[in-house]
This record gives structure tokens, sequence and C-alpha cells, in this order.
């Protein structure tokens, strides 16, 4: 079991279904619709088949400040479970690669219901520079979908639990979790 004080998260792609907006924007602003879910195998999008490297940077632009006409979900029960943690455990601690937590932190408000003071936001702006701030703040576990980074902070003494993504399915010695309902599971929520 899992002590919420030693336990982080990253953002895109555990928290916030971003790889589904980006999909959506494609699709609906830009009429790439070859594009599926299940079928992105990496984790970098730039090796997807017929998506030009301009709008590839154009979307994720979009994404990261915010401005698209799709909606940014969370994943389900991302809300539900860490409502829950905040209940009893605060603050909860984010760790993401993107350049600003500005955006994330009214999402996370906004669409999570989650109380400003809460949580913690560091944006590193690099998915290298995210283990420096976790043994920084004492983190001994963090949940995280890009396999390279697990690695890394495996390296440096952090228990990566890895959230399934299509993306992540190549072999990993890592702990692995498929929904939130799994990795509630593993935390002390008392």
């Amino acid at each position: 079991m899992i002590h919420p004080s030693k336990l982080a998260f990253d953002i895109d792609g555990v928290i916030a279904d971003t790889m589904a907006l980006f999909i959506d924007i494609a699709r609906y602003e830009y009429g790439i619709s070859h594009i599926r879910y299940e079928d992105i195998k990496e984790y970098s999008l730039q090796g997807i088949a017929g998506l030009d490297e301009l709008i590839f940077v154009q979307i994720i632009d979009r994404i990261l400040d915010g401005n698209h006409s799709g909606t940014l979900n969370p994943l389900d029960g991302a809300s539900t479970v860490l409502q829950k943690l905040n209940r009893k455990h605060r603050p909860t601690l984010f760790v993401t690669a993107r350049p600003d937590a500005q955006q994330a932190r009214a999402w996370m408000s906004e669409t999570l219901a989650l109380a400003p003071d809460s949580f913690e936001i560091v944006a590193t702006g690099s998915f290298d520079n995210k283990r420096e701030v976790l043994l920084g703040k004492g983190i001994d576990y963090f949940v995280e979908d890009r396999l390279e980074t697990c690695f890394t902070l495996s390296e440096a003494g952090i228990h990566p639990i890895v959230f399934k993504q299509p993306w992540n399915r190549q072999p990993h010695p890592f702990r692995e979790v498929e929904t939130w309902q799994e990795l509630e599971s593993l935390i002390i929520m008392d």
C-alpha cells in the first residue's frame, strides 16, 4: 500500500485523456480521420503515418494553450478517486512535462472539481526534469504513461506505476494499472 504523501501523478495520459483530444482536434479541425486511439503504439505522435509535422506542432500547441474546440476529458474514474484522495490527504502532487501549469491548474479545478488549495502542479517543461522534482519532494511512487520516463525514474530510485495505454505496451518491469479503480486499491485512503 502506498501512502499518498509518497505518491505523485503525471497529468496527460494518466488523468487527462489528452490523446483523445489530439485525435478529435486532428479530425474536426484538420480533417485527418485515419488516427485511432488504439493504433497509437508510441508516445510520440510524430511518427503517425500521414501526419504533417507542422500540423502535429499546431495541435500540440492548441492543447497546451487551451485554444481548441474539443473537450479535454478526464480518464474514467480519475475525478472520483482524486476527489476522495483530496478529502483526506492534501495537497496532491502532479508533475507534468508541460511548459506551463496555468492551463492544467484551471482544468483540474473546473473539470475535476478539485479545490485549488488541494493540489500542486509542477510544470517541468521536459520529461527528463520530472526526476529532480520528484526526488526534491520526497516522492517514492509516480503514476506515468510514458515508458521512457518510467525507466529514468526507476534508475533514480523512484517506483513508477505505469498507467496502461496503447503506447506503453512494450515489455517493462514496472507495476501497471489499467483503471483508476485499480490504482485506488494501491493507495492508503484512510
